[in-house]
């Protein structure tokens, strides 16, 4: 099955009501989380409605609650509807294994390295074989949702706590795809062994596979090559995707961030952080997708370390004095960290992407932190740390870590 448009706006549920169970639920099912330690078993595989769920609602990744490559607008209706300062759980799906240049078969991508049919996601399996999707048309993320968020209102913010990160898997993949990554052009440079190629892909995709030791909390990733060597590093699982539905009626593809989110990609938003989101349409339409267990810092390759995670999001709302009293006057999204405040810039030409995060930390300062601007400035310069956060979404990323210590009070 094959599609040249995004999928139908149209349908799925209404704007106002709560969908059907098969499609998402109200759930208060307690389990260990802590307990649920990584392993490739079938007990431990976190299939949809299975394992802990802590969210007052549940929404599951199934072919009527995601969108495969495209991003809500704000035509998209919602597939879940949930009040201000609701707790939902989510399942996400990684791309890794169910694309075309992997053969469109997450069980026999994921089992010529290793993995047993039963230690495939089973919505990874039905999202692969149901839902229309080309590769090179459509995006590749999978997109869950959009969530409307009753009484949102352009104008408001939309503030995402990062509540918890579970693994559905203990592995995920690394790809390569020719064209693309910061080194497009070079790599693939048809060095990798065999193992790591998808046959047939057009230029070749180099998809590195890796074991995850543990949990989400405190797991390792083992990377394995040649003469039964490894190099280990740890995993901060965070969301790739996070963001709200654009005031727009035209198609919006899932690879570039803008000011609604999307694809910001920023490493740092791991549990206990915060997301701070302008709405711009009635409901906000909020999504989330491209789920990481590990990134480093610009994403060089094309890919983080890409695995299906299910989260525990808060979503609530803050308006006029409240919001300007958080997040100053920034225009874009903003990130919170127990230890900094993350403005964030983006653009498609990186100096310029790294210009708007001064400018944003700059807007912050004033407004937020009551610096004057040429204060603000030298303060930026002497003691915040810029950061490029990505260099391969079509739009670029440079975030800038503010230090709260330096404010006590505030």
């Amino acid at each position: 099955m094959v599609t040249t448009s995004p999928p139908d706006t149209s349908s799925v549920a209404s704007a106002g009501g709560a969908v059907s169970a098969p499609i998402a639920t109200e759930h208060r099912r307690r389990g260990s989380r802590e307990n649920q330690r990584v392993s490739t078993s079938a007990d431990l595989i976190l299939n949809p409605g299975q394992g802990r769920i802590d969210g007052e609602h549940y929404l599951p990744v199934t072919p009527e609650t995601c969108r495969w490559g495209w991003w809500p607008n704000r035509l998209t209706r919602p597939v879940l509807s949930v009040a201000d300062g609701a707790v939902v759980t989510i399942d996400t799906l990684s791309h890794e294994g169910i694309l075309e240049d992997q053969d469109r078969d997450p069980t026999a991508f994921f089992g010529t390295r290793g993995v047993a049919p039963r230690d495939v996601l089973a919505d990874a399996v039905e999202i692969a074989r149901d839902v229309p999707h080309t590769l090179g048309v459509d995006g590749p993320h999978v997109v869950t949702g959009p969530i409307e968020v009753r009484g949102a209102e352009p104008g408001d913010l939309l503030q995402v706590d990062m509540l918890a990160f579970d693994m559905r898997v203990p592995y995920g993949v690394t790809s390569n795809r020719h064209g693309l990554g910061a080194l497009d052009g070079e790599m693939p440079d048809g060095t990798a062994p065999a193992g790591t190629l998808t046959p047939g892909a057009p230029g070749g995709t180099v998809s590195v596979f890796t074991e995850v030791e543990g949990h989400a909390g405190n797991g390792t990733a083992v990377l394995r090559y040649t003469g039964g060597r490894a190099v280990r590093y740890p995993i901060a699982p965070f969301l790739g995707m996070v963001g709200v539905a654009p005031d727009t009626d035209e198609p919006v593809a899932t690879r570039p961030p803008g000011r609604h989110g999307g694809n910001l990609d920023i490493k740092h938003l791991v549990s206990g952080t915060t997301l701070y989101l302008p709405v711009q349409t009635p409901g906000a339409g909020f999504a989330v997708g491209d789920p990481h267990f590990a990134q480093g810092n610009g994403e060089v390759a094309l890919t983080a370390l890409e695995g299906s995670l299910r989260t525990d999001l808060r979503l609530s709302l803050l308006r006029g004095p409240e919001a300007r009293r958080v997040c100053g006057l920034v225009e874009n999204p903003l990130g919170e960290t127990p230890d900094h405040w993350v403005p964030i810039g983006l653009h498609a030409d990186l100096n310029e992407a790294m210009r708007e995060a001064v400018r944003e930390a700059l807007r912050f300062c004033e407004s937020r932190l009551g610096l004057p601007r040429h204060i603000a400035y030298a303060y930026l310069s002497c003691a915040a740390d810029f950061e490029v956060t990505q260099v391969v979404n079509e739009i670029k990323g440079v975030h800038c870590m503010i230090p709260k210590r330096d404010f006590p009070g505030l």
